[in-house]
């Protein structure tokens, strides 16, 4: 299973043999309500096996699309350690799963792509956002939506000063005693002192830097830095990530849940993130009948295609069936998830998104118009 990026984006919007299956599912975090979810995910996967026999599918090539789907149905370890959401993505030689902290609605689109638009928030900067909670003892990722929080595992990163030391310098005979959880460490060794601990820190603060990078790479969701104060400065130093927020959470963050930490942090990044989307509404409120806004998906459509579309707004749950033919340039609505057709709207958020265009994916409520999809044109 893989953490959804902005790489990964990038990897499902490319072309894929049809049939393409799209699978979301809402999951939970505990018992019992875990042993709902492969009951409703088996479900599913039957619904996606007759969808993709509707769109033409052989019996034996829709079974195997969907095979790897079905052997994770008897696997305890895969549905224990879920998120909010699962999101399953299956094509001739291409599986791949994702649980986010995100809550999906129940659906299966096949098509000849991959309907990707409810995960786009995860990697829009209006709405998601990472926690990094670090003391001398442990290291915490967290990545958090408005409404949920998930903990990343971390691979290649040090749990701990003393293992991050060990790993980065074998020679180095140091002991570390911390007299309290979160107060500074006592470091016993040759040239040992205040400069040379800040040096440690730095040392490991690197190595946390560089184990988190991947999962960051491409991204513009802020992060807030969790930790004893005397710690966010000498991590602020290590880090390559751009979007480090200025306030954080001061305090030892090892007495702190998941849940209390993503409180702390959305009420530090809601006016961040409300300050973000009013000002794309408010042009385009402003712009409103001067010609260089729509909410025509007939419209909409070929100019995302195009380069055109500035600014992109549309809800996540709505769908808009039908073909575009960028060769004419024509688009062709549909009544509903037809043979040959496509969700227009998830069309639009990825030509929009590779071509340079702010995507924000919403509640109804939070659009600019009552609408499903409006856009702001560069020209």
């Amino acid at each position: 299973m893989s953490t959804f990026s902005l790489d990964e984006l990038t990897r499902l919007t490319a072309a894929v043999p049809a049939p393409a299956v799209s699978i979301y599912l809402p999951t939970h975090r505990a018992v019992p309500e875990t042993l709902q979810d492969p009951i409703r995910f088996k479900n599913l996967l039957r619904s996606a096996e007759e969808q993709a026999l509707a769109a033409g599918a052989r019996p034996a090539e829709a079974k195997a699309l969907l095979a790897p789907g079905f052997e994770l149905l008897g696997n305890s370890d895969f549905w224990e350690h879920q998120l909010d959401g699962l999101a399953v993505f299956a094509a001739a030689g291409i599986f791949r799963s994702y649980r986010v902290p995100l809550r999906l609605d129940e659906a299966v689109l096949v098509s000849h792509r991959f309907h990707v638009k409810p995960l786009v928030p995860l990697v829009t900067e209006d709405s998601t956002f990472f926690v990094l909670a670090l003391s001398q003892n442990q290291v915490r990722f967290f990545e958090g939506t408005r409404d949920t929080v998930g903990e990343i595992e971390l691979e290649g990163v040090p749990p701990s000063l003393a293992e991050a030391l060990k790993y980065d310098d074998p020679q180095q005979q140091l002991q570390h005693h911390a007299s309290a959880p979160g107060r500074a460490a006592v470091v016993h060794g040759h040239g040992s002192g205040i400069d040379e601990h800040k040096d440690n820190l730095l040392r490991f603060f690197r190595q946390v830097d560089a184990g988190i990078r991947p999962r960051q790479r491409g991204q513009r969701a802020p992060l807030v830095l969790a930790g004893v104060e005397y710690l966010l400065p000498i991590y602020r130093e290590a880090s390559t990530y751009p979007h480090l927020v200025d306030e954080g959470i001061p305090g030892n963050p090892e007495r702190l849940s998941g849940e209390a930490l993503h409180r702390q942090a959305w009420s530090l990044l809601e006016p961040r993130f409300a300050q973000v989307l009013e000002e794309p509404v408010g042009r385009y409120r402003q712009l409103a009948g001067s010609g260089k806004t729509s909410t025509d998906v007939a419209v909409i459509v070929p100019a995302a295609h195009h380069g055109r579309v500035e600014v992109l707004f549309t809800t996540r749950n709505a769908q808009q069936w039908g073909t575009y033919d960028p060769a004419a340039d024509r688009v062709q609505l549909l009544p509903g998830a037809e043979a040959g057709g496509q969700d227009l709207l998830d069309l639009a958020v990825v030509d929009a998104l590779t071509r340079g265009a702010a995507v924000h994916v919403l509640e109804g409520p939070r659009m600019p118009e009552p609408v499903s999809v409006a856009a702001i044109f560069r020209y």
